[in-house]
């Protein structure tokens, strides 16, 4: 199944984008369909730190996330899986100017029943990508003053 790609551009420091978005437990404030998150390692956020999380839809969905690589303020990378779904990639930070650049690069692996739907679940995917990240710039952007994350 192809991937999952997109960019965002977001009026906001690097630094600042990936120190919120490494941070799992701030993803309710921003995306609608998360309504749970919990942070299961102790210390701070970086490589190995795993969460917790429940997801909303038909029906609500338990998700594990491991970040599987962590490079600050350049790059994040993890595993998420449900008992449908894995999915694997990773975000890019990159500057412009004093604003970030986000892309994001993720791989389904549907299991079970949702293998004979994976072009369904890519465009579901796809969709659903473009809408998390547009309402983090929303947030980054018009909640939070200037410059300040």
């Amino acid at each position: 199944m192809k991937p999952i790609i997109g960019e965002i551009v977001i009026a906001a420091p690097i630094e600042a984008v990936f120190d919120f978005v490494a941070d799992e437990t701030n993803e309710p404030l921003y995306n609608p369909r998360m309504v749970q998150v919990e942070k299961l390692t102790p210390g701070p956020v970086g490589l190995g730190t795993r969460y917790a999380a429940v997801m909303k839809g038909r029906r609500r969905t338990r998700v594990t996330i491991e970040c599987t690589g962590f490079n600050r303020p350049r790059s994040l990378k993890s595993h998420s899986r449900t008992s449908g779904l894995d999915i694997t990639g990773g975000l890019t930070f990159a500057p412009q100017g004093n604003h970030c650049r986000l892309r994001w690069v993720w791989r389904l692996e549907p299991h079970g029943p949702l293998r004979l739907l994976g072009p369904l679940v890519r465009a579901v995917g796809n969709r659903r990508e473009q809408a998390t990240w547009m309402a983090l710039k929303e947030y980054l952007e018009l909640r939070q003053p200037a410059g300040q994350v």
